[in-house]
Order: structure tokens, then sequence, then C-alpha cells
């Protein structure tokens, strides 16, 4: 007999009163407005140069969000490339985002935007039409400035930081993270996570923060080496130490293999993000499937449990339009048995 389970962030109870350990993810799609970005990071497998890359159609977002509902898909991610913040194109591009995330709401679906930095009027538009954002911060090092970022001016760390302080001043759920693996240090990591830390205790809205493992891929323009797991699994380990225990430690689940994979949750992962059939930002390594995952994880004693892109200490945030679908899905989630 299919017994119900009740979903926990740290463990769950089975029917027969076992204790499993429990990791999460959001059944997710990533739509691309555009590829286009005026930044070029030097590990990048993303951008598309100016022109090179035509916006999405709504038309196209339409058919597709349809497609995606009945398919049962909870979260859309739209992630952008980055129109220069000067470009006369640039408020047509947060209007076009706008349009794409309303569309969304309107099929059912539950929109996370990550476009990079965004002005604090574009911050507010964006909100109305998202249950959560996010931005990588990467790392508060400067000296990236001189070599991968050397030509991504939105890198900046203080402009990386100003967004997540704009995000906890308009009352955003948010998702950031480290990029690791671009040339910093330890001492880097715990700076960076420091940072994000004292942001999040005068707001308490970082819902998430992500350690992605810099991945070699074939379209970078300079090469690079691949971090090593077990400097991963530090990095989750510092991350427990340095932030607060109300922010989720997630790692991407294409990035690492199955051994990686578990000794990340022993360290203290407890999500495993956005999984979606084409991972955007690194092409190159297909994202698993959720049976996968779980059966990789199993024997270990974990069980791999949906979630919602908005973490459920965050409802009352919303506008209670977006309130009441986010609670729909709720409803949904809990009537999913094992």
């Amino acid at each position: 007999m299919v017994q119900a389970k009740t979903v926990g962030w740290w463990g769950s109870r089975s029917a027969l009163g076992v204790l499993h350990r429990v990791a999460t993810y959001s059944f997710a799609h990533t739509l691309v407005p555009t590829y286009e970005c005026f930044n070029r990071c030097t590990y990048c497998n993303f951008r598309a140069d100016v022109g090179q890359s035509p916006w999405l159609s709504l038309e196209a977002v339409e058919r597709q969000c349809e497609r995606l509902r009945q398919k049962g898909v909870c979260e859309l991610l739209v992630l952008s490339g980055e129109v220069a913040p000067h470009s006369p194109r640039r408020a047509d591009w947060v209007n076009h985002i706008y349009q794409i995330c309303e569309l969304a709401l309107n099929a059912g679906l539950l929109p996370h935007t990550n476009a990079g930095p965004l002005s604090r009027d574009e911050m507010a538009q964006l909100q109305r039409v998202n249950v959560s954002m996010g931005l990588m911060v990467e790392q508060v090092t400067p000296t990236l400035l001189d070599t991968v970022h050397r030509h991504a001016p939105s890198k900046r760390p203080e402009v990386r930081l100003r967004q997540l302080v704009q995000a906890g001043e308009l009352g955003i759920p948010f998702t950031t993270g480290l990029l690791l693996g671009l040339g910093e240090t330890e001492t880097d990591w715990i700076e960076a996570l420091q940072a994000i830390n004292a942001i999040h205790r005068r707001y308490g809205h970082i819902q998430e923060v992500i350690l992605q493992p810099h991945s070699p891929g074939q379209s970078q323009a300079q090469p690079g080496l691949a971090l090593t797991e077990t400097a991963l699994a530090s990095a989750v380990g510092l991350a427990k130490e340095y932030l607060s225990s109300d922010i989720v430690v997630q790692i991407p689940p294409n990035l690492v293999s199955p051994r990686g994979l578990l000794a990340c949750l022993e360290a203290g992962a407890r999500d495993l993000g956005g999984i979606s059939p084409v991972d955007e930002v690194n092409p190159d390594y297909e994202h698993p499937h959720p049976a996968a995952l779980e059966a990789a994880i199993a024997p270990a004693g974990w069980q791999l449990h949906p979630r919602l892109p908005i973490y459920p200490q965050y409802d009352s945030w919303l506008p209670v339009s977006m309130r009441s679908r986010v609670q729909a899905w709720r409803q949904r989630l809990s009537t999913i048995a094992v």
C-alpha cells in the first residue's frame, strides 16, 4: 500500500515511523528571454554578443507555458543575459521579462527571475510577477576583476551585494550563491559567505545559497580546471559554519558525481535546485532525472522531495493573488505519495 509522506527540511518520518533524511528540488523549466550579454566573463558558456540572440517571442512563451503546465512543471526560471544598464533597449528588456513572467503566472506556473543586477525600480516592477528572485554574488574579492571578470562590469562585488540589499528592502525572497574555482581562495569563500549572511541577518530574505563548482565547458573563452569534489564538500562545510541555519545550501547535482553529491549532503547541503531538461549555464552537463537522483541517494538513507521556488516561511510576503497560487501548489505537493 502506498503511504503518504510528511515533508520537512531536515528529515521526514514515513507512516512506518522510519526517520529519513531529505534533500529537496524544484521541478523547473528554464526559459531564456535572450542570451545577449554585455559582460564577457572568461568562463561563460551562456552569453551571445548583442544582435546575435533574438528575444524570445511572447507567442512562443505562451505556447511553452501551456505545455509545461500540462507536464506538471512548477517553477519557470527566467534566466536572461544582461542588456547594459544605460542601453536605450534596457526598459524594453525589463518589460519583456515582466510580460514573460505574467504569462507564466496566468498559465499556473511560479516564476523565479535571475536577470543580473537590476535597479531598485526594476526589481520592484518584477517583484509583482515573481514569487522569488535571484542573483549569484559569485565572489566578493576584487582580484577577479583583474582576471576572469576583467570585461564584466556587472560582476563588481559592490554591485552584486547591493542587489541583495535591495531585495531585502523590498521583501523579495531571494536565492544567491558562490561560483567556486575561479582563482579565489578559501579565505575569499569565507568573506563572501560572511557578506551574504550579514545582509540576511538584516532582512531575513535569503532562502538559499548555491555553491556552484566551476565546470569547464566547450564555449568558454579561456580554459580552466574543474573544482574538485573534495573542495566542494569543504565549501559546503564552510557554508554551514558561516551562514544562518535558516539558509539552505544548494548543490547543482549535474556538476558532481553521485559520490560527490552524497559527500555534499553529508557536509550539510539540503537542496539540489531546479531540475530542468537543460542547464542553460552549464549546457555540457545534463541534468539527471529526479528518479535517477533519488536512486543515487536512497542507499545512504536520503529521500528526494519536490519543493516550490518560494519557501513556506515567505508565503506571507506575497500579494494575495500570488499567495493563493502558491498555496494551491503546496496543496498539490502535499498529496504526492511514496
